[in-house]
C-alpha cells in the first residue's frame, strides 16, 4: 500500500514542476498566478502547498531538478578528466567541454531541457535579487571548481582576467542555449543546427577557447585601444 503511494505523490510533483517550469518560462515569476499553475498541472492550490510549501519554494525546486544534476555532471565529467591526466594540468579545451557538454545536451530535450533552458535565458534578466541568489548559489560549487581547474591550466593568467574570461564563456553559453532561434537572423546558417548538441559542442569549444586564451593586454593598450 505503501509502495502504490508513493508513486501517486511523485507523479503530482511532477506535473506541479512540468507545468511551472513552462508557465515560468511563458510569462516569468511574477506574470505567473498560482491559479493558472494549478489549471495547468490538473491540481489544486492545497496540492502545491503541500508539496513545495510555497512559490519561492516550487521555483527553488524547479531550478534544482535542472540544476543539480547538470553541474553534477560537469564537476563528474572534470574528475574524470583529471583522473585520466594522471595528476597533470588539463587542457582548457578540455575543461570547457566538460564545462558545456551536460548543458548543450539538455537541448536536444525538446520539450523540458528546451523549456528550462529558455526559463533560464529570462532568468539572468531577472529583476528579482532573490532569485538571481538562488540561481548564484546553485551554480556556485561548479564554477568554483572549474576555476580551480582553469587556474591550473594558465598558470601565467591574471586570476582578475581569468575570472572575467569565465564570465564571459559563461554568458556566451547561455545565450547559446536561451536564444538559439536568433541563428536564423543569420543568412546561410541552418536552422536545424541550433538543436545538435555535437555541433555546437565542435563551434562554441573552438570560440571559447580562442576568447579564454587570447594573449593579454595591458590596461594602458585596452583603454587605448577604446
Amino acid at each position: 500500500m505503501e509502495l502504490r503511494a508513493v508513486k501517486p505523490h511523485r507523479e503530482t510533483q511532477l506535473r506541479i514542476l512540468d507545468a511551472a517550469e513552462e508557465l515560468f518560462m511563458q510569462h516569468g515569476f511574477e506574470g505567473t498566478s498560482m491559479r493558472s499553475l494549478t489549471a495547468r498541472a490538473g491540481v489544486n492550490l492545497a496540492a502545491v502547498n503541500y508539496h513545495f510549501g510555497s512559490k519561492h519554494a516550487l521555483i527553488e525546486a524547479v531550478f534544482r531538478r535542472r540544476l543539480d544534476p547538470m553541474n553534477g555532471e560537469r564537476i563528474a565529467a572534470l574528475e574524470r578528466l583529471e583522473k585520466e591526466s594522471g595528476g597533470r594540468a588539463l587542457g582548457p579545451r578540455a575543461i570547457i567541454g566538460a564545462f558545456i557538454g551536460a548543458s548543450l545536451r539538455m537541448i536536444e530535450d525538446a520539450k523540458g531541457g528546451r523549456n528550462f533552458i529558455r526559463l533560464l535565458g529570462r532568468t539572468y534578466t531577472d529583476p528579482s535579487k532573490q532569485i538571481r541568489a538562488l540561481i548564484g548559489g546553485l551554480y556556485a560549487p561548479a564554477m568554483e571548481r572549474f576555476k580551480a581547474a582553469f587556474e591550473r591550466a594558465l598558470p601565467e593568467m591574471p586570476r582578475e582576467e581569468l575570472i572575467w574570461r569565465m564570465h564571459f564563456m559563461f554568458g556566451t553559453l547561455a545565450y547559446t542555449l536561451a536564444a538559439t532561434d536568433t541563428v536564423q537572423l543569420i543568412a546561410g546558417c541552418k536552422p536545424e543546427d541550433r538543436y545538435d548538441a555535437r555541433l555546437l559542442e565542435q563551434r562554441l569549444s573552438a570560440f571559447l577557447l580562442a576568447g579564454l586564451t587570447a594573449p593579454l593586454r595591458g590596461a594602458h593598450d585596452v583603454k587605448k585601444a577604446a
